[in-house]
């Protein structure tokens, strides 16, 4: 973790770094601002490199329907790479289960030490009924929690935003989800699940399990900064989740969010319990701008507000902290074993998170304009794939073929 001058520092990278995102499109999570010219570590936010020919990019297919995905995406870019010049260059590593399968640990130093040496890295998914089994340090999401950990990724930003063309796939009304546009900032390194002690032991005659919700004063206020930093280039507003009616770690989270928005007066806060927060998302989603919370609060909250926009393949999400290494850009949904082999997944998320990555780590937000303007054609043509509706569907192979039609 960061000392505390770092995260001083922090604070700069990523106030600047997240004013770079700025785009018309209907998936832009920040809001339209001027883009400015940047590598410098005074000025990356999201760990950009500077705009360049060619880019080494770390591609983690994973389980499950990931490698499927991860094809129609590498489609997709290498269209937008054909039309606007440059090149970027895969180099295909292990994690999560076909990393235990193939090396017996779920994120291997070889997958870390690749990763490290490229400009990003874009993640399919992981996880499956396969390793369920194993004990917790032979799982595929040991590896997902190394990861974050290795990368210093702290940060992970998951923008739920309901389309018109897609009003009709919520399973809520159109009039309750029309207009959402809400971005999940959610804290990734803390909490109970990277709490110590935890473990299973043996007392009084029966089996004990126990974890611990933890967090330092340091940890909440970075992630703080990065919900109002983005909330300055939004609607200026920011819902803090807790637990702080019974949970001393959420008491010391909504204090640190307290001391942390003196820093913004222009942006308001409020703060709202888990539980009524998970209802209100349903019941009026359209009053929530940012939401800020830790790991698992965020982890379920992203997800419900995945249902709003009607499904989680529409799903991207960017995970990003450390200036000094690359970002991790993976669509939020899982590894969907159900799925796996029969070109019934929705790569959209997938395609919108590489978007993600050549906007913020890569200084191409020309490219990533240009793939979210082809989502949004193909989605406007009527292309869907079946978690989106229930007959006249298309494949993911040619939901990958139909968006790089319309680069």
């Amino acid at each position: 973790f960061f000392s505390g001058s770092r995260v001083l520092k922090m604070r700069t990278v990523i106030l600047v770094g997240l004013a770079l995102a700025g785009t018309a499109s209907a998936f832009a999570p920040l809001g339209a601002v001027p883009r400015v010219a940047r590598r410098s570590l005074a000025l990356s936010p999201s760990m950009a490199v500077a705009r360049k020919d060619s880019y080494e990019i770390t591609a983690l297919p994973g389980d499950g329907i990931g490698p499927e995905i991860m094809d129609a995406t590498k489609v997709v870019l290498a269209a937008v790479c054909a039309k606007q010049g440059f090149k970027i260059n895969f180099t295909d590593m292990h994690i999560g289960g076909a990393a235990l399968d193939a090396t017996g640990d779920p994120f291997p130093a070889a997958t870390l030490d690749q990763i490290k040496k490229s400009d990003s890295c874009l993640l399919a998914a992981i996880g499956g009924p396969k390793w369920d089994a194993n004990p917790r340090d032979k799982r595929p999401e040991t590896g997902l929690l190394a990861m974050r950990k290795a990368l210093g990724l702290f940060a992970n930003l998951r923008p739920a935003k309901v389309l018109p063309q897609l009003l009709d796939s919520s399973t809520l009304r159109p009039e309750v989800v029309e207009g959402v546009d809400i971005m999940v900032v959610r804290e990734l390194t803390g909490d109970v699940y990277f709490g110590e002690p935890k473990g299973v032991q043996i007392v009084d005659g029966e089996r004990f399990g126990f974890n611990n919700m933890c967090y330092k004063e340091s940890e909440v206020r970075r992630i703080a900064k990065v919900a109002f930093d983005i909330a300055m280039k939004r609607g200026k507003k920011v819902h803090s989740i807790d637990k702080a009616n019974v949970l001393d770690v959420s008491q010391l989270w909504r204090d640190v969010v307290i001391e942390t928005h003196k820093e913004y007066p222009e942006v308001s806060l409020e703060h709202m319990y888990v539980d009524n927060a998970a209802m209100q998302l349903i019941k009026w989603p359209k009053q929530f701008d940012v939401m800020v919370t830790g790991n698992i609060f965020g982890d379920i909250l992203s997800d419900e507000a995945s249902m709003l926009v009607g499904s989680l393949g529409m799903l991207p999400s960017a995970s990003v902290g450390d200036p000094s290494g690359p970002g991790v850009f993976e669509p939020c949904h899982g590894s969907a074993p159900n799925l796996t082999g029969l070109d019934k997944a929705n790569p959209l998320a997938t395609i919108l998170s590489a978007a993600m990555m050549l906007r913020f780590d890569l200084d191409r937000a020309d490219a990533a304009d240009a793939i979210e303007a082809a989502v949004e054609a193909c989605l406007n043509a009527g292309l869907r794939t079946k978690d989106l509706a229930d007959k006249d569907t298309i494949g993911c192979k040619q939901m990958g073929e139909e968006v790089a039609k319309r680069i």
